[in-house]
């Protein structure tokens, strides 16, 4: 189980330990924030892009494949539920994440349809698209 902790250094500027690691927060300016760091979903967004590279780096590695490079574009926005071809929900708002992945290396077709399907078996897209349950507690 990992930790982190997050706390306000300012009105919206947040302060982020994640064991020997520590990063900013805050909302852009035009939201009441200073612009010190990345936005919430931006930081949510940078998680998945993350895990979407190392684990098509890892996999590529374990296979021999000649991966050179993974970049990992992504953007969010909501949209309503009766857009979405391939949601279960029909009513209301969803948030739907687009992904661009651009592979670098001197890769068969194949092996690149394999790594497209490994990425949606990174660690983070598992729990993003999986219930969730968040128990809150109080100090």
């Amino acid at each position: 189980m990992s930790e982190v902790i997050v706390s306000s250094v300012g009105f919206l500027k947040q302060e982020i330990t994640a064991g020997p690691h520590r990063l900013y927060a805050d909302e852009p300016k035009e939201a009441g924030g200073n612009d010190t760091g990345p936005d919430p979903y931006s930081l949510l967004l940078a998680a998945l892009g993350a895990c979407t590279s190392m684990t098509l780096q890892l996999y590529a590695r374990r296979k021999g494949w000649p991966l050179e490079k993974v970049q990992v574009s992504l953007r969010n926005e909501r949209i309503h539920a009766r857009d979405c071809e391939d949601c279960a929900s029909e009513d209301g708002m969803i948030t739907r994440i687009e992904r661009y992945i651009s592979l670098t290396g001197p890769l068969d077709e194949e092996q690149r349809a394999r790594l497209l399907e490994i990425a949606q078996r990174c660690p983070v897209h598992r729990t993003l698209t999986a219930e969730i349950s968040i128990k809150d507690f109080l100090d």
